[in-house]
């Protein structure tokens, strides 16, 4: 793969894994548009790992209370913080990783990866999500997220193995009509990535063991994970203090022009 199509491939997974803008939709678009396709699934791992390492480095306090609460967990301690947390995250995580292996069984995640259905759903949930931060009030913190939190945002987050949906911004948005403030909905949101992205990685990296990778694609797969997790935490580290002023806005006004201009250019 050339070196400026891995680059560009590598940033913006980066910027958008994160952000309310579909991250799976960018790949999609930007793979059909460089017409590389020999080490896609390859990069795609490489892009998932550094953007996930990113997450784990910016909420590392609220990653180790996580582990902290697993070992509490396996001995059976399950009434800290620290253990409620942990075992809400992999409760939060069981919709998608069986909705995942449906697809991906049935084939039918091939066929979600339509430009059609990328442009209808980056249009419908980005307002879904203005709709969500206009109407819901901000009263909530993430010492509030209750188990029935954790089914809704769970089940919605599901729903964002659609391309163009958003992992991001489903749960975001979730977490905005259950009343949580902007920050809390966005940290609960980027704890819930973790689990979800670590798996997408692995599921992929078995796949990409199976075919065989030379030397030189594991340099290429390195030099696009430094890529991507130098560019998440840049994404990140905006997103957080571009909350304090504008909110999701600047966001939904993004997915909306470019659902707009994709169903054009492809109706």
């Amino acid at each position: 793969m050339p070196l400026l199509t891995l680059c560009l491939l590598a940033i913006v997974q980066g910027l958008t894994e994160f952000l309310p803008v579909s991250s799976s939709a960018h790949l999609i678009l930007l793979h059909e548009w460089s017409g590389q396709t020999a080490d896609a699934l390859a990069l795609d791992v490489a892009v998932h790992v550094g953007s996930v390492l990113a997450v784990i480095l910016y909420l590392r306090a609220e990653v180790g209370r996580v582990m902290r609460g697993l070992g509490q967990a396996v001995r059976g301690q399950t009434e800290g913080a620290d253990a409620r947390l942990a075992l809400y995250l992999v409760l939060a995580t069981i919709p998608t990783l069986i909705v995942g292996v449906i697809l991906a069984a049935t084939g039918l995640i091939d066929r979600l990866r339509d430009p059609v259905i990328i442009g209808i759903t980056m249009i419908v949930f980005g307002l879904w999500l203005w709709w969500a931060h206009r109407t819901a009030p901000e009263e909530r913190g993430v010492e509030d997220w209750r188990l029935r939190d954790v089914v809704r945002m769970g089940l919605w987050q599901a729903v964002a193995l659609i391309p163009g949906v958003s992992r991001s911004g489903i749960t975001m948005t979730t977490a905005r009509l259950l009343r949580f403030e902007r920050h809390a909905a966005a940290r609960l949101s980027l704890l819930m990535s973790i689990p979800v992205t670590l798996a997408t990685g692995g599921y992929l990296g078995i796949k990409v063991v199976k075919e065989g990778m030379t030397a030189a694609q594991w340099t290429q797969i390195g030099f696009a994970a430094l890529l991507a997790l130098i560019s998440a935490w840049v994404a990140l580290v905006l997103m957080m203090r571009f909350l304090n002023r504008v909110s999701f806005t600047p966001y939904v006004i993004y997915r909306v022009v470019l659902g707009i201009v994709l169903l054009a250019v492809v109706l």
